[in-house]
């Protein structure tokens, strides 16, 4: 497939003069076009509701569009927890996905009415002792153990994962929750991430379904929603094929037919957590060339650094790169991009064909919609970006400023020690 930035070198140079580089830039259009994709995908099921990972971009502005076609919030920490109650979603509308998790951050998902979802079955008597009685609504992880394969091979290996219940432990843990008043049931999976296939959820889909019509027969409970989790993935690579939704919605609504219906479980909903999906493609980092450093190999320094996009750093992962305006041009040379970061893993590609770029030109960091500027850090005190919605009308918005000095030494603001500061610098 073809990678394409959804803005020109004009455009990204029109927003740069007011709000200067490195920024994250996110696609109105898009966006939106994707909530109306998943919708549709899976209106066959008319509890169907997508909880987008606050995880994966953890901005107001940005989930608020997605509220607009009914999406509501995966949470796994207090302060996603916090930002989800403040734009106005409510109960059920939030889902609180933790593992190893404090009993101030169950005590305030309870507050809001969120769905906990249980990581482990010693949870339920830690949530009873130190928050109180069980909510009539309770989700369960569940962790099918050993190697997930599909049909094109292995794509994950589960039994390292320390998330979930095992099959006894989910089991046992369904009866302790009936057994102390809980109504209404749910169960949650995730085995694999990134998948680009149409398979995975089908998959996943059949393996929860069957441990779903199992644990109803044994224990005589019903369940209200089956949440397929994340995991569908998006291509970062421009060899790879994207996911097609309307297929992995219909591969769903197959085994949701030839599985719960016979066993009498046809208003089950459906729930998702697909956050890179959402929202993957349609972010971008945008960074400026500044220096080329030809020694062993032949270095393209730009002004954002991992503490931007931590991905390549972190994990050696693929993130396209165009350079604007160039998109046409030959790919005669071969370069590392990196940031400024004291680490040398602080490099966005290594040994990538790209056209020649001098100084100044905009590079297109493609993908980065979802745990782009979410995982950003302050490793060497660089500072966060700022953050741009380009509007569908082509006029674009600041969603998030950038960070300053100030904001970075804020955790110091009960001392005198930095009485000297002088804040000028950092303008």
């Amino acid at each position: 497939m073809d990678k394409i930035p959804f803005l020109t070198r004009e455009k990204a140079e029109e927003i740069a003069a007011r709000y200067p580089t490195p920024f994250h830039v996110y696609d109105e259009k898009g966006i939106r076009q994707k909530a109306r994709d998943v919708r549709e995908a899976f209106a066959w099921n008319p509890g169907f509701r997508e909880y987008f990972a606050v995880k994966a971009t953890p901005n107001p502005f940005l989930i608020k569009i997605l509220q607009e076609y009914g999406c509501g919030t995966d949470c796994s920490s207090l302060s996603e927890l916090m930002l989800s109650d403040a734009i106005g979603l409510k109960g059920h509308e939030i889902m609180f996905t933790s593992n190893d998790t404090p009993a101030e951050e169950f005590r305030y998902a309870a507050q809001i009415g969120a769905i906990i979802n249980f990581d482990d079955i010693s949870h339920i008597d830690f949530y009873d002792r130190e928050v109180g009685p069980l909510p009539d609504t309770v989700c369960c992880r569940y962790n099918p153990g050993g190697i997930y394969e599909l049909a094109n091979g292995i794509m994950d290996n589960p039994g390292d994962s320390k998330y979930g219940m095992t099959h006894a432990q989910i089991i046992e843990a369904y009866r302790i929750l009936k057994g102390k008043g809980v109504k209404h049931f749910g169960i949650h999976a995730f085995l694999c991430s990134n998948t680009v296939t149409n398979d995975y959820y089908p998959t996943l889909a059949r393996t929860l379904f069957t441990l779903v019509a199992e644990i109803s027969k044994e224990l005589g409970i019903r369940f209200d929603f089956i949440n397929l989790s994340g995991g569908v993935g998006i291509p970062y690579s421009p060899d790879q094929t994207p996911n097609d939704i309307m297929a992995i919605g219909q591969g769903v609504h197959r085994v949701y037919d030839e599985v719960l219906v016979p066993a009498g479980m046809d208003q089950i909903a459906i729930y998702t957590e697909m956050g890179r999906f959402m929202m993957g493609p349609h972010g971008g980092l945008i960074t400026r060339a500044i220096h080329a450093k030809h020694t062993y190999k032949n270095y393209i320094g730009v002004d954002a650094c991992a503490a931007n996009l931590m991905r390549p750093a972190m994990y050696g992962a693929y993130h396209h790169i165009t350079v604007l305006g160039k998109e046409n041009a030959p790919l005669t040379e071969v370069y590392d991009v990196t940031g400024a970061l004291c680490e040398n893993n602080d490099k966005f590609a290594i040994d990538r064909k790209l056209p020649a770029i001098e100084n100044g030109d905009l590079l297109f960091i493609h993908d980065t919609g979802a745990h782009g500027f979410s995982m950003g850090y302050n490793y060497n005190a660089r500072l966060w970006s700022s953050e741009i919605l380009l509007k569908e009308d082509g006029s674009f918005e600041l969603i998030r400023r950038a960070q300053t000095p100030r904001d970075y030494f804020a955790t110091f603001d009960c001392f005198d020690i930095l009485d000297g500061m002088n804040w000028e610098a950092g303008k």
